[in-house]
């Protein structure tokens, strides 16, 4: 068990929040904290290491951002719930896969809360519901750390998915949980569940909230 940080980022431009989260990772020692970040970003097509440019067919006047996460292109918009867990994954004896997997876990966990019976794809990550894909996952691990995460799809615009072939797939129908619920519950009461799932799942008891990026570190000189 142990203790994490829930960061609540709000509405923020994605590339001042990757570098961010990279800044922390490259930083961080054996006491740092593990936190969990809490994102929408204003809309933004993000292209994984392994992307290939003719998976981004016509993005018109959203920007496309080489990152360094795994995985292909996807969307990013408002209404969509971002995590970003920075875990020291050393720290808790986790590899790469048992994050993803719980991860995955936590997500179906959160949806089944909701009524709705979805599952990821071992030759796909993500979470999905009836052949459409509603959370998509992106991973890097440096240092022995986790960073970048996952997104979940509740009430954004889901028209800017017909832009790109949705992670490298050709035609996959993406969703959204505002078209399976009615009443849809708030990106805010999702959210919140997903929490709660993913601390289960990684085997957090606590969590404090801060608000904004972490400070960086002022060296004072000796």
């Amino acid at each position: 068990m142990g203790d994490i940080t829930l960061r609540q980022l709000g509405l923020m431009d994605y590339q001042p929040v990757w570098h961010a989260m990279a800044d922390y990772t490259d930083k961080r020692d054996e006491q740092a904290a593990d936190e969990l970040w809490l994102v929408q970003h204003p809309p933004v097509f993000t292209q994984g290491q392994a992307g290939k440019a003719e998976h981004v067919l016509m993005p018109g006047d959203i920007p496309v951002i080489q990152v360094d996460r795994g995985g292909q292109v996807t969307y990013h918009g408002p209404g969509q719930i971002i995590i970003y867990p920075l875990l020291d994954l050393r720290r808790r004896n986790l590899g790469v896969r048992d994050l993803v997997s719980a991860i995955e876990a936590a997500i179906v966990r959160c949806l089944a809360y909701y009524g709705l019976e979805a599952y990821p794809r071992a030759d796909a990550p993500g979470v999905y519901i009836d052949g459409g894909k509603i959370a998509s996952l992106g991973l890097r691990v440096r240092r022995g750390c986790s960073f970048h995460g996952l997104a979940l799809n509740v009430d954004l615009d889901l028209e800017p998915f017909g832009r790109i072939n949705p992670c490298g797939y050709q035609g996959l129908e993406m969703l959204r949980l505002k078209d399976l619920l009615d009443p849809c519950p708030s990106l805010e009461q999702v959210q919140q569940r997903l929490v709660q799932e993913l601390m289960t799942g990684l085997a957090y008891s606590e969590a404090s909230d801060v608000s904004g990026l972490p400070q960086p570190k002022i060296e004072t000189p000796q």
